[in-house]
């Protein structure tokens, strides 16, 4: 069976003992439809790579990830380590299966292999009202606020200046604050 799978992606046919047919032409290569060669070379070097270069936790990803949903559905949502750490939590509470040494594999491996993209700065300057509420994680009246501010007094020199806005969840501001550019 597997000759012959072999054959209709190469394009010959083994003998009935299953020996496939010799070389031709002195040059090592067997009779194969164009082109063929050299696609049969990078898929067996492809899938000789894969099963040889297997990555710490993946193995333990997919088998205990599955318990419950795909694998899939598992990376979909790229994160950094910590992210990775509080999906990781949720699921063991969740009842996912496995040793704490798993658990830890799976984490560095989905961090390295799925990170998240860097979250982009917010110039807050120049950022207008929905970049402000969805960077900031702000109500739309703060953000408004912030832009009216920003219009009436000049550009914020530093998060001291942004706190001074009138209404605005100092707290949030704070917690974000790495993402600020001024």
């Amino acid at each position: 069976m597997r000759v012959q799978k072999f054959s209709s992606v190469f394009g010959w046919q083994a003998d009935p003992e299953g020996t496939p047919p010799a070389p031709q032409g002195g040059t090592g290569a067997f009779a194969c439809q164009p082109g063929v060669t050299l696609a049969a070379l990078l898929l067996f070097a492809g899938s000789a790579w894969a099963q040889g270069a297997e990555v710490p936790g993946r193995a333990e990803a997919l088998r205990i990830c599955i318990q419950c949903h795909e694998f899939e559905r598992s990376v979909a949502p790229r994160q950094n380590l910590a992210g990775w750490q509080a999906t990781m939590d949720k699921m063991v509470a969740l009842g996912a299966k496995g040793t704490q040494k798993e658990f830890d594999a799976i984490v560095e491996y989905l961090a390295k292999t799925y990170p998240g993209e860097e979250v982009p700065k917010i110039k807050v300057n120049e950022a207008r009202a929905i970049e402000l509420e969805s960077g900031l994680s702000l109500p739309r009246s703060q953000a408004a606020a912030i832009i009216q501010y920003r219009t009436k007094n000049g550009d914020f020199k530093s998060i001291e200046d942004l706190k001074k806005v009138p209404g605005v969840d100092v707290a949030k501001i704070e917690a974000r604050k790495d993402r600020l550019l001024f």
